[in-house]
């Protein structure tokens, strides 16, 4: 990345350099710089409006599918069947008044909701969502992409410590404790995986996939329970049911976020809904081929194979986040001592297992 800055500073000295002694290819060069200091902007701006869109999305299907499970209407009124209604709801949440208590910690609260949002943002950089354009393909993409789902954790916390209030406080105190407990289980299910295709870049696990057989030859079927115990664990980090403790609404009002309104809760809303696509996107990299297709090949022409590759990560991705729907709709929220004790006497058991079974196929299939 400094090497990068270097090289586009040189080449803006460079440019400056040839305008001023009239040669005719310096305009040319400028606009190169200018283009390649933009690349960036442009690339966050496309991510904030693809993010935008899909917490939108999640938001409105997570609504309808919960009331049809629970033989309610849901939206219907706002728009045709009430696809409108997120954004009649996002827009009430950025025009209504920024309440907050007068004994808060000003610095941290006003800080909290932007900590949990930057990293996820900043994450999705690193999602291949076809082999043609990723924005940022780095080696170790894995370790940095679970370290940035990692940060927003510290925002709650804030969020609930500076609050001054014993129910954020309850509820920062238990995301924190449930954050530590599942990420080894989850970090040990990943280990795995890279233990079997040999590298940490998420484009690379997804191209170890690739075969003949189609989603046979996807890394659910010999890491079934790395698959499971990530999937449970995901769901723990993600605050979801039956895990959402830290804002349980019969117990702490909101948790965490009970002296939030206006614009910094809408941030935390939209933090959440985010991250929950970020990690089913990387949930499905892992284990069931990423953008590769389910037939063992392609449908479109070549020059449009890039479209049908996403395509395929989003129905994929569309397809777990259903499943996660339905798993609100279905089961009641777990009781905090039982949660504690399902990460550490079985599911930390279980990703142990699986690593060693990753170890053994890659040892009896002659893997150095």
């Amino acid at each position: 990345m400094i090497n990068s800055l270097i090289k586009n500073n040189d080449a803006v000295f460079s440019a400056y350099i040839k305008l001023f002694n009239n040669d005719d290819n310096a305009i040319s060069d400028i606009a190169q710089t200018i283009i390649a200091a933009a690349y960036p902007l442009i690339c966050f701006i496309i991510t904030i409006i693809f993010a935008t869109i899909m917490v939108l999305l999640l938001v409105y299907l997570e609504r309808r599918i919960l009331a049809l499970f629970t033989l309610r209407f849901g939206p219907n009124r706002v728009g045709y069947e009430g696809i409108l209604q997120t954004f009649a709801d996002a827009i009430k949440l950025l025009l209504k008044e920024d309440c907050a208590p007068k004994t808060r910690k000003k610095v941290f609260f006003f800080m909290a909701p932007f900590i949990v949002l930057c990293p996820v943002v900043t994450a999705f950089c690193l999602l291949p969502f076809n082999n043609f354009y990723i924005q940022s393909n780095i080696e170790p993409s894995i370790i940095l992409l679970m370290a940035l789902a990692s940060i927003p954790v510290i925002g709650v916390f804030l969020a609930g410590f500076s609050s001054n209030n014993k129910y954020g406080l309850i509820g920062a105190a238990r995301s924190i404790i449930q954050a530590v407990s599942f990420e080894i289980p989850i970090g040990v299910s990943i280990l795995a995986i890279t233990f079997m295709t040999g590298s940490l870049n998420i484009n690379d696990i997804i191209q170890s996939q690739s075969s003949n057989l189609g989603l046979f030859g996807w890394h659910f079927i010999p890491q079934i329970i790395g698959c499971i115990v990530f999937f449970i664990s995901a769901l723990a980090l993600l605050n979801r049911t039956p895990f959402d403790l830290s804002e349980a609404e019969s117990e702490l009002v909101a948790g965490y976020a009970t002296e939030y309104s206006g614009i910094k809760f809408a941030l935390f809303f939209f933090s959440e809904y985010l991250l929950l696509f970020l990690i089913s996107v990387l949930f499905v990299c892992l284990f069931f081929g990423g953008y590769l297709s389910p037939f063992g090949t392609y449908v479109l022409p070549e020059s449009l194979i890039f479209i049908e590759q996403i395509f395929w990560l989003i129905l994929k991705t569309f397809f777990i986040i259903f499943f996660i729907f339905l798993i609100r709709a279905a089961l009641p929220r777990l009781r905090y001592d039982r949660v504690l004790e399902f990460s550490y006497k079985i599911l930390l058991p279980l990703s142990l297992i699986n690593l060693n079974i990753a170890v053994l196929i890659q040892y009896f299939m002659g893997a150095k």
